[in-house]
């Protein structure tokens, strides 16, 4: 076991259950009462650059009011929000801060002003924030990664049904644009019955992963305590751990195509890893041989790929691939009976439509009678106003809408913990996968039966 599991595993038999669980400040049905009004008052967990986004969005809506904020990085991040705040709300409204230190957000948690927190916080703390705030009360946002191990995965949804308190899982690419229109097309059946999916992570990270120290993305080649924003800790994950270690932008927009959790369930998988070369070469190509960085034994394969069976007979094929020079790409397929669609080069063929063996472009929402402009999504119809300028083309404004609504009308989340422990365990199951040369690992129904009889709700509200 490595130190982050040791350091994990003592954090949350000390000071998460002492400091939090002994005392709910809230009990469902206050948390659901409070929500009744007009404003959710918000606690932001995490202000770095994914924070901030949140923040922004947040200090934007009407219907929201951001009462606290909690990070301990007071030389950027802490003074970056701060503007953020001054901006919205002037000079005279002070939202508190909890900066002293990384378990300060206990203290947000105390708060009796609080209906809700936005966690966006390096990926070892996510379970243990998202824990203490459903024990608090606070209904969470939880940003996503990869979990530890499965275990951290059952503590979510076994606190969220102890608590009655629900979680939201921040799959923000299930709000893309062309994903959503690709489901209308799916649900529409377009494609016949589908078959099989693909989708991943590939995105060239290696200028995130190491900077200088002096400025965030500067093209130098430390990480750790010596760097900063992500090349703080997210490279530490590579040096020690050898799987799909970021697998929900690509399983969350597909696994809502085949209903998972909703009719459908993923049953096992089996994950394979390329040998590991990208971040050495990153660091001899910016730093030389000789620099002290160079003689680090990254664990991480350059390429992973994690093939996924279905309850229903769909295979889904996930990619990892963040360490190699390359353009991003999310890799999506969808494919059935009657055709597929290629995220990259926005590729579709449908049998009876298309010309023989020739793909046709999917086009734009703004070109009349293509597949994009016929498909698009009653949401983005309706709200691609409001979303723009929103990170991520707009997809990050879907998300902070989709759990303030939620939130505010007492509705059940289109993306739920069931949801994001499925796409959490992937990450432990593949290493052990990769570990094991392959073996196939069985994925915990986390619903415990009960995704048999629930029904697809994501996009299927026409306001959330």
């Amino acid at each position: 076991m490595n130190q982050h599991h040791l350091h994990r595993r003592n954090f949350i038999k000390g000071a998460a259950v002492a400091g939090i669980g002994a005392t709910l400040l809230h009990s469902p049905a206050e948390l659901f009462a409070a929500a009744k009004q007009a404003k959710v008052r918000v606690g932001l967990i995490g202000v770095g650059a994914r924070g901030l986004g949140h923040l922004e969005l947040c200090l934007r809506r009407a219907d929201v009011e951001v009462v606290a904020i909690a990070d301990p990085d007071t030389q950027y991040t802490v003074p970056k929000a701060r503007e953020y705040i001054s901006k919205a709300y002037g000079a005279k409204k002070k939202v508190a801060e909890y900066t002293n230190g990384p378990e300060d957000f206990y203290n947000l948690l105390k708060r009796d002003d609080v209906d809700a927190v936005i966690i966006a916080t390096p990926w070892e703390w996510h379970t243990i924030q998202a824990v203490a705030a459903m024990k608090a009360g606070k209904t969470p946002a939880l940003e996503v990664c990869g979990a530890a191990d499965v275990q951290e995965c059952w503590e979510l949804v076994n606190t969220s049904e102890a608590t009655g308190v629900p979680l939201f899982g921040m799959e923000n690419v299930c709000y893309r644009r062309d994903v959503m229109a690709v489901l209308n097309m799916a649900r529409q059946g377009l494609f016949g019955e589908i078959t099989h999916l693909q989708g991943g992570y590939q995105h060239d990270l290696r200028n995130v992963k190491f900077n200088n120290g002096k400025q965030y993305y500067g093209g130098g080649v430390e990480f750790g305590e010596k760097a900063l924003s992500e090349a703080h800790w997210r490279t530490n994950h590579s040096v020690h751990r050898n799987g799909d270690l970021y697998p929900t932008h690509g399983l969350g927009p597909v696994g809502n195509i085949i209903n998972m959790n909703r009719g459908n369930r993923l049953l096992s998988l089996s994950s394979m890893a390329t040998k590991s070369r990208g971040l050495h070469k990153y660091i001899v190509d910016h730093g030389g041989e000789n620099h002290p960085n160079a003689k680090v034994e990254f664990k991480l394969g350059d390429i992973v790929s994690t093939l996924i069976k279905t309850s229903n007979g769909e295979t889904i094929l996930l990619s990892h691939d963040t360490n190699s020079p390359r353009p991003y790409s999310l890799n999506f397929r969808v494919q059935g009976t009657n055709g597929l669609w290629m995220d990259d080069q926005q590729s579709i063929y449908v049998e009876g439509k298309s010309k023989y063996d020739e793909w046709e472009k999917t086009g734009s929402e703004n070109d009349p009678g293509s597949y994009m402009a016929r498909y698009d999504h009653p949401l983005w119809k309706r709200y691609s106003g409001d979303a723009a300028g929103a990170g991520h083309g707009g997809m990050d404004w879907y998300v902070i809408n989709s759990f303030i609504e939620s939130v505010k009308r007492k509705a059940p989340y289109a993306l739920d913990v069931y949801d994001l422990a499925t796409w959490y365990a992937i990450t432990p199951l593949s290493e052990q996968s990769v570990a094991e040369g392959g073996s196939l690992q069985y994925i915990p129904d986390f619903t415990r039966g009960r995704w048999m009889n629930r029904k697809p709700i994501f996009g299927l509200n026409d306001q959330y």
